[in-house]
């Protein structure tokens, strides 16, 4: 097995963004969105939920750190896997959260762990939420995608999310920073080939939950 840490290295273009917030669709159409600098391409929405520019503006108040978390925090959840292990600590106000894996890591069902409680209220299902969030492969511990390394906050309904990204957040408080393993049927059952998404790929994300509204 291989131990392999992942600390929100580059891992996909703009193109991956908000991937981890898609509905389980199915396809991978793309299309290149060019500047007078560089080129980018982007995953069809239609197959990916991807905030608009507007969405991806992060509030002044409320950035996703980007420090990489100190060496000597302690994880904050530990949870042994059917096969492979993950040590997750969470974001702090100035430091993104740190997802370690021993690989490859998979899990049978979905768990969720809350973290750090925030005092807010709580979540509810069909909430529209502003997070910032940090999504990782069990297969090879590899980021597919990360707010963090954007500096950028993303909000989206919960009704238009995979479904491990809803159980993760619903019933939370506002403030919380929480974590999620989740099977494939809670993620993307058939993989989502421009985040390196394999069919069968267990999923973790470390998340914190800036604001909500009904």
């Amino acid at each position: 097995m291989i131990f392999s840490r992942a600390t929100y290295p580059a891992a996909l273009l703009a193109c991956a963004a908000s991937l981890a917030l898609a509905l389980t669709a199915c396809g991978s159409e793309s299309e290149t969105a060019a500047t007078s600098t560089s080129t980018t391409t982007t995953v069809d929405p239609a197959d990916v939920f991807l905030p608009s520019p507007e969405q991806q503006m992060p509030d002044p108040d409320s950035g996703c750190p980007s420090s990489t978390p100190a060496s000597t925090d302690a994880p904050e959840w530990t949870l042994p896997g059917a096969t492979g292990t993950i040590a997750v600590t969470g974001a702090t106000d100035t430091a993104a959260p740190r997802i370690d894996v021993q690989t490859p890591f998979s899990v049978t069902e979905t768990q969720v762990k809350t973290l750090k409680e925030g005092d807010g209220p709580v979540v509810a299902d069909t909430a529209t939420v502003f997070v910032c969030y940090m999504g990782v492969n069990g297969r090879d511990g590899s980021v597919f995608d990360s707010s963090y390394e954007r500096g950028m906050p993303v909000d989206f309904p919960l009704d238009g999310v995979v479904p491990g990204f809803q159980k993760a957040i619903a019933g939370q408080k506002v403030g919380s920073t929480v974590a999620v393993a989740m099977v494939p049927a809670d993620g993307y059952p058939e993989g989502q080939p421009a985040a390196g998404i394999q069919p069968g790929d267990t999923l973790i994300f470390a998340i914190k939950i800036l604001e909500a509204s009904r």
